[in-house]
């Protein structure tokens, strides 16, 4: 059985009742994090910050857990409504706040090179944005990319002959920003292809239903995947039933990041599983996953 963290002092109510909510759900099932994070389909360290309220859990990480433990769905998505409406409401509050510090700043003088250094407070600590927010954001971003387009093409057609050529001037060359994302994404998904390049899959929401497994291969007692989303258009590795040491990469053209399996410095009980950074890929068949032991041991899917 898992040996809880204590939760922070200062989280929300809400929040912290819906954390142990999941806890207890993993207590009764009997379950380890691992088992839980396999038979979800969700990373094993995207759960263990669900379970430590370090990140909101997605509705289909709650959803796959109920399922697995024969837990109510009804109940368990009620108390995630609850919690999932805090953490949406304190992200728009900590960018209240930074408008209004960046505003303070810029009418703020320079402050005199004698009189002494006051201390300035750090920013709230980042919390993961809410999908209404993260809609708007790629809404205003369409936007902007069209009004940009609409405005060359007017300069272009005011522009003409003052009179002592009439050969028309070439129209000048303009060309659109690639797009790189759709107008709307799934609830959650925070980027596709490129964007995705480094970044973990499951805070960019790319895990869980949206990510199949499209290739395996077997290194000795562990077990390595290739993890495709097709909605993200990009693939990560990921190595379970591995010990410390032991490494996984995913590869896609010149493109390769790795990950090692680290021990848990707090409990002393060592992880047996990792997941890699994205790469973007057109299709999952793009990309390779490899693992590495620590005795030295190799092998890899087949591409």
């Amino acid at each position: 059985m898992p040996g809880w963290k204590a939760l922070p002092d200062e989280l929300d109510p809400e929040v912290r009742a819906f954390t142990e909510r999941l806890r207890r759900v993993i207590d009764r099932s009997g379950l380890g994090v691992t088992a839980v994070a396999e038979r979800t389909g969700h990373e094993r360290a995207a759960w263990d910050s669900y379970l430590n309220a370090r990140l909101p859990a997605p509705r289909g990480a709650v959803a796959a857990l109920a399922d697995v433990t024969g837990t109510d769905p009804a109940d368990l998505a009620a108390h995630w409504e609850r919690a999932d409406q805090v953490w949406g409401d304190h992200t728009m509050q900590i960018r209240r706040l930074d408008l209004d510090s960046a505003e303070s700043g810029a009418r703020t003088p320079a402050p005199d090179s004698d009189a002494p250094p006051t201390s300035v407070a750090a920013p709230p600590a980042p919390v993961a944005r809410s999908r209404r927010g993260v809609v708007l954001l790629y809404a205003a971003g369409i936007v902007g990319a069209l009004l940009v387009v609409t405005a060359a093409l007017l300069l272009v057609d005011l522009g003409g002959s003052d009179g002592e050529d009439e050969r028309a001037a070439p129209a000048p060359t303009t060309t659109a920003p690639p797009v790189t994302r759709p107008a709307t994404l799934p609830a959650g998904v925070r980027c596709v292809g490129a964007d995705c390049t480094g970044k973990d899959p499951e805070a960019m929401g790319c895990g869980g239903d949206l990510a199949v497994t499209v290739a395996r291969a077997r290194v000795g007692a562990a077990l390595v995947e290739v993890r495709h989303s097709d909605t993200c258009a990009a693939a990560w590795a990921r190595i379970t039933g591995a010990a410390p040491g032991d490494t996984v990469t995913v590869e896609a053209g010149d493109a390769e990041r790795s990950a090692t399996v680290a021990g848990d410095a707090d409990t002393a009980v060592a992880d047996t599983d990792a997941y890699t950074p994205m790469v973007a890929v057109g299709s999952g068949a793009d990309a390779r996953a490899c693992g590495t032991l620590a005795d030295g041991r190799a092998g890899c899917t087949a591409n």
